[in-house]
């Protein structure tokens, strides 16, 4: 991985995440906690972990509804998961039910208490053996160019669909919803155009890129999709080499503009 992995704990327990917190950094890891199911999304959705060690929190079912919930939400589908279950004696009234051991679908799956510094070889190993994800959402209301990007996007190991839509309306509630990393917008699209689109994206989902893709490159436009707040600009006929080069670019936070003059 090109930066430093993330690594989200999500514990209640204060002197367990410090103490975990302590081992990780010692690795030059960057670390950040959540102590509820609701600040685990939160901080999930704002920081894109690379790895979650999912400990107890209480309502006792609420570990196992993020885990459900990391397995369910499309950005977060493939990143390793060790869960770290109560010490057997409150596992009664705290940690993981047993069906709900039997169901998880986690990296590992160990019990308090534990030593953080062992766990580093195997969470080395698990980040290691992961390739950090590009979300993408497509926003087109031609299926054909929606399938000819999905088509090109399907054989990269770097970079994922997540989510496509139809008009700048749709892209925008699933910008919101998703979170990719990258928005590839059309400009002209029914009900809301994708200038529009934009600017709403760029206010209300501040990770998120958009790239606007677009058959129309002359420099009006070029500049309206900068003021719109898109990082990036693409003609609909560039090739797919300048299309990955565009997502990528843009995800690192880089200024694209590609035209088709």
């Amino acid at each position: 991985m090109a930066d430093k992995p993330k690594i989200l704990i999500v514990d209640e327990e204060p002197g367990f995440s410090q103490t975990m917190r302590a081992a990780l950094l010692t690795k030059s890891y960057e670390v950040v906690t959540a102590d509820s199911r609701s600040q685990a999304q939160a901080m999930a959705r704002d920081e894109r972990p690379d790895l979650v060690i999912l400990g107890t929190i209480m309502p006792r079912e609420d570990a196992y509804l993020f885990h459900h919930w990391l397995k369910q939400t499309p950005p977060f589908r493939g990143i390793p998961i060790v869960v770290i279950n109560a010490p057997r004696e409150k596992q009664l009234v705290q940690g993981w039910r047993r069906e709900e051991g039997i169901t998880c679908d986690a990296d590992d799956f160990l019990t308090k208490p534990i030593e953080p510094v062992a766990l580093l070889p195997r969470i080395e190993k698990l980040l290691d053996r992961v390739t950090k994800r590009i979300t993408v959402l497509v926003a087109d209301d031609h299926a054909m160019v929606r399938d000819g990007i999905r088509a090109v996007l399907a054989v990269q190991r770097d970079v994922e669909v997540v989510g496509e839509a139809v008009n700048g309306r749709e892209a925008l509630a699933k910008s919101v919803e998703l979170n990719p990393d990258v928005v590839l917008m059309d400009i002209i699209m029914p009900v809301m155009n994708g200038l529009d689109a934009t600017e709403q994206i760029s206010r209300q989902c501040p990770l998120c890129k958009v790239l606007m893709l677009t058959q129309y490159d002359d420099e009006e436009n070029v500049v309206a999709s900068s003021q719109a707040g898109a990082l990036g600009f693409i003609s609909k006929t560039a090739v797919s080499s300048q299309l990955l080069a565009g997502i990528r670019s843009v995800k690192q936070g880089k200024r694209f503009v590609h035209s088709a003059s």
